[in-house]
């Protein structure tokens, strides 16, 4: 059902903006038995977003975490800067039907949700359909494919 791999843990980070959706999406997600890699930020102070995705970023790219979940406020500097690492498709979701989509045909590594135009709820119901939903491959799979990787 979860597009966890056996073994390995997702990797989650925010900025400051997006501390407190981190802290309630890895509450939510230890609380169902799932231990992520967190890799900051760790309070609400002011910070750069690119210093918490680029690790996060790599965590996921060489394997060592599956998926990556993240949030900054709009979603977009956090999913920019995942996205410049060449074995990431990160996906900025604000609905539960874009996670699936994002999943389902592009495969997405990455959850990237805006913190500051979601509540809770609504971003928990996110990292579900996220999580639950495998990629469709097919048709897809030659799209993917065309994404340059170096």
């Amino acid at each position: 059902m979860m597009i966890l791999k056996k073994g390995l843990k997702p990797a989650i980070c925010s900025d400051h903006a997006g501390y407190e959706l981190k802290e309630v999406v890895e509450g939510y997600l230890l609380s169902n038995g799932i231990e992520c890699l967190d890799f900051g930020a760790y309070d609400s102070e002011s910070c750069d977003y690119a210093d918490f995705a680029h690790p996060c970023a790599a965590a996921v790219e060489s394997g060592k975490c599956y998926p990556g979940i993240a949030m900054c406020g709009s979603g977009n500097g956090i999913a920019m800067t995942l996205n410049k690492h060449q074995g990431i498709r990160a996906a900025l979701c604000w609905t539960p039907e874009l996670a699936r989509l994002a999943r389902a045909h592009n495969d997405a590594n990455v959850l990237v949700m805006p913190a500051r135009f979601i509540e809770p709820e609504i971003a928990l119901d996110i990292v579900d359909m996220f999580l639950s939903t495998p990629f469709e491959g097919g048709r897809h799979e030659r799209r993917i494919a065309k994404i340059p990787v170096s």
